[in-house]
């Protein structure tokens, strides 16, 4: 096995460094009858090729010369700390693009693809105009090495091969729900019915059907708190955990239909993936007796002495009424003069983006920071080393997620301050109070 890894690893290092050396010289390259100018280095025995719809992972880095000098635009060692790129292929967007080079190749084979800097940036990309220093006649440089294709035929019936194996290996015998969903309950739980509206603490970790762990909020400080019905995690989830009581322990095997389907999650989950969950409820609240308590507590909040007009930096209560003044505080503090959306989503860009723009129904990556307002981190995706990918705009994330992030272009990186009312509300997230604002440094890494 490590021997195997280490001839890959030498291929691809060797075929980089064949692919610096190559002149753009017109005779150095074939030409496809769209125009393409591109080299194929042939290393599988296999002929078969991607099409249209399969799901591709590459090593790959682009270039172009910016003022007669080369520029590295892209490079998956670098910006996916050596992650291969995964994306699904679609047909071409214009004569002689990238999509068309990567169907000229068998999952082994490497190449080197000279793409129009025009056409890449405003109908691959979507810009608005070229990057500085790029011009109409400029081509970019992508050298690809296809590592795997495989069809979302394929995919859909190796995941069922999956989940069949996994459920024999593990003398599982429940039928699955309606929408496929298995449910095995270790310890049966008592107490009232988990319906819309009730408050569930739980805890829960998610790992691949191989066993590779994903989450664990046994990690964080708290359980997590939220009201049924509300999203909180996938579909499948959600539906099983309606099943269960306080006090419940549980397995729940969830298909990729009711988990993050086709796109997957980035390089988290990939597509067509089963979750395997271990959930643990801990408490149940109803809805009239969690309506009773916050209308108690909001009420209490009310006829309580009126707080001094500008608190104490080292104490932020976090209620309705005085979230206004506490974001207020926090952009005179941090001399933040952007105005909101109308949301009240705070944008402020720190490094432009040059890449493509993230839209909704795109898939995007991104790593990010989240503090409150009082500067407590309570989640981040660069301590773990792991971006988060998700589809954009499908409220896969809260509100003010999906809303700034569709503000940004690949390779940018913005400070999204987000008030609670498109954020978590009044759900206690345990590390993350009931109205708190989030303050968000999140870097847009990739849109597919």
């Amino acid at each position: 096995m490590k021997k195997n890894l280490k001839i890959s690893l030498l291929l691809i290092f060797g075929f980089l460094l064949s692919a610096e050396s190559f002149s753009q010289t017109s005779n150095e390259y074939k030409t496809s009858p769209t125009g393409l100018r591109y080299k194929v280095f042939k290393n599988s025995t296999n002929d078969a090729k991607p099409v249209a719809g399969d799901w591709v992972s590459v090593d790959m880095r682009y270039t172009t010369k910016v003022k007669q000098k080369d520029s590295v635009l892209f490079d998956t060692k670098i910006q996916l700390k050596g992650t291969p790129a995964r994306f699904q292929l679609t047909a071409s967007e214009f004569k002689g693009d990238l999509y068309e080079g990567i169907m000229m190749l068998s999952p082994g084979d490497s190449g080197v693809f000279l793409v129009s800097a025009d056409s890449l940036f405003m109908k691959t990309f979507r810009m608005a105009k070229r990057p500085d220093g790029i011009d109409s006649n400029s081509t970019v440089s992508f050298y690809v090495h296809l590592l795997t294709a495989d069809s979302p035929v394929k995919m859909q019936k190796d995941e069922e091969i999956s989940l069949q194996k996994y459920l024999k290996d593990n003398n599982v015998t429940v039928s699955p729900t309606a929408s496929g969903v298995y449910l095995i309950e270790s310890q049966k739980g008592e107490g009232i019915k988990i319906d819309t509206g009730c408050q569930v603490k739980f805890q829960f970790k998610v790992a691949l059907i191989d066993g590779k762990q994903l989450f664990s909020s046994y990690e964080r400080p708290e359980p997590i708190k939220f009201r049924f019905g509300k999203k909180v995690d996938t579909r499948g989830m959600e539906e099983a955990i309606g099943l269960l009581k306080k006090g419940s322990k549980a397995k729940i095997i969830v298909p990729s239909k009711m988990a993050f389907g086709e796109t997957g999650r980035g390089s988290i989950v990939p597509p067509y993936s089963t979750l395997v969950y271990e959930v643990e409820i801990l408490d149940v609240q109803s809805k009239a007796e969690c309506d009773k308590e916050q209308a108690e507590a909001l009420e209490k909040e009310q006829n309580a002495p009126k707080p001094a007009a500008q608190p104490k930096d080292d104490k932020f209560i976090n209620n309705q009424k005085e979230e206004p003044m506490l974001i207020e505080k926090y952009l005179a503090d941090n001399k933040i003069t952007v105005k909101p959306t109308a949301s009240g989503l705070y944008y402020v860009e720190k490094v432009p983006g040059t890449g493509k723009q993230a839209v909704a129904g795109k898939n995007v990556k991104v790593h990010y920071t989240g503090t409150l307002l009082n500067g407590k981190k309570f989640d981040s995706s660069r301590d773990r080393n792991e971006p988060i990918a998700f589809p954009l705009g499908q409220g896969r994330v809260i509100k003010g997620w999906d809303e700034g992030i569709a503000m940004m272009k690949e390779g940018g990186r913005a400070i999204l301050i987000i008030p609670s009312a498109i954020g978590y509300g009044p759900s206690d997230m345990g590390v993350i109070p009931p109205y708190s604002t989030l303050v968000f440094d999140v870097e847009l890494v990739e849109v597919n």
